[in-house]
């Protein structure tokens, strides 16, 4: 584990270096780098993140470089929209990203199946609580006055009937 964090460090510590060196020799990407936006920089960190995970071996760092990068996400769009209110139900959208890390982590080979099973789960729940947060606390209104609502009420006749197809309609009795 020791040896996986070393080549962690050395490998950030030679892109930061790396990366420094060619702005001061290439003018245009020094200009690059002043006009990026703190957000773009948090997506950045977050492709490093994922670069470093695939050049170490560690498909798992899918999901913190997805949470990274999702952030930078929701700050691009609030920069870009002036929706900085949006954070109050923007938040729940990290789940999901975490179910997108791990559905990577599972293509790039980690625990494939309960990974990518694991991640379509949170990204449905993040999507809930989206839809919930949003409508309540974001004026959420793209599907139409009832859209939403309607969407909630088939997802929960769909959880329902899911859970009785599994447990086969019986219930235990003490």
């Amino acid at each position: 584990m020791k040896n996986r964090s070393n080549l962690f460090l050395g490998i950030l510590l030679i892109a930061v270096g790396a990366w420094l060196a060619a702005t001061k020799q290439v003018p245009s990407l020094q200009a690059f780098t002043e006009n990026m936006t703190g957000a773009m920089w948090t997506i950045a960190a977050g492709v490093l993140i994922l670069v470093i995970g695939l050049l170490t071996g560690a498909p798992g760092m899918a999901v913190p470089a997805s949470i990274v990068a999702g952030i930078g996400g929701i700050l691009f769009y609030q920069d870009r929209v002036g929706d900085y209110s949006s954070w109050s139900y923007m938040w729940t959208l990290i789940p999901g990203f975490v179910g997108v890390g791990s559905i990577l982590a599972g293509v790039l080979g980690e625990n494939t199946r309960r990974n990518i099973s694991n991640g379509l789960r949170t990204i449905g729940f993040s999507a809930v609580l989206f839809l919930v947060f949003g409508t309540f606390l974001g004026n959420l209104d793209f599907l139409g006055e009832y859209g939403v609502a309607i969407l909630l009420i088939l997802l929960g006749l769909f959880i329902l009937a899911r859970g009785f197809w599994r447990g086969g309609g019986h219930h235990e009795t003490g």
